[in-house]
């Protein structure tokens, strides 16, 4: 799964830093094993106290952690990259991808219509 550039030199200075953890992680619970979902769930909460407004932080807004990944795999349809890749990435069939976030693809439609376009122009 692509990450950008940012997120790549922050997880490599980890890797630098601390190296990976037993089993390969990259982030380990007290006894080497997973990290309690808990732990995840308060240090997500706090980075969303810390980032959001009253109104934001009270509102559904990203309240999960999963709801990244929902973020992302739309950003990814709505900037163009083919569903096939996207649904590789994401460990989902095409299908479940297409059923799943169809509905928040928008603003394409002039893009699809110029590929087509040049695709029977021959360019």
């Amino acid at each position: 799964m692509p990450t950008p550039p940012p997120l790549t030199r922050i997880l490599r200075a980890h890797l630098r830093d601390i190296g990976p953890g037993p089993g390969g992680r990259l982030f380990w619970g007290v006894r080497g094993g997973e990290l309690a979902g808990i732990t995840y769930r308060r240090a997500w909460d706090a980075a969303r106290r810390a980032v959001l407004s009253d109104a934001e932080y009270a509102s559904p807004l990203v309240k999960r952690v999963y709801d990244l990944r929902h973020a992302c795999v739309s950003t990814w349809l709505n900037g163009g990259v083919p569903p096939t890749r996207i649904a590789e990435w994401a460990g989902h069939s095409v299908e479940v991808l297409l059923r799943v976030y169809a509905k928040c693809i928008e603003g394409q439609d002039e893009t699809a219509k110029r590929r087509i376009e040049q695709a029977l122009r021959g360019d």
